[in-house]
């Protein structure tokens, strides 16, 4: 435990800021998983309409810096490729 003020300080922000980045990483979590689990069952279309709300989920997270910019782009490009090799099918 911290003894120093501002390190029971930090403390308390780290905290708080592990909440919402645990957050953001369930919120591209779900999503990418309602994608996934339409691909398995082959609906294509429905996945490319939840497709925006993953992605935004993803900027999110990434403009709030939970998880950085080439990671956010790479979980964005990979989505597309998955509904794309599906779609080819």
């Amino acid at each position: 435990m911290p003894i120093i003020k501002s390190a029971k300080k930090a403390l308390r922000s780290s905290q708080t800021k592990k909440v919402y980045n645990l957050r953001r990483k369930r919120n591209i979590e779900d999503s990418v998983k309602d994608i996934k689990k339409l691909l398995k069952d082959g609906k294509v279309k429905e996945a490319n309409a939840l497709l925006p709300k993953a992605y935004s989920a993803i900027d999110k997270a990434s403009k709030g810096n939970s998880i950085k910019k080439g990671t956010a782009s790479r979980k964005k490009s990979r989505l597309k490729a998955m509904i794309k090799k599906v779609a080819v099918k």
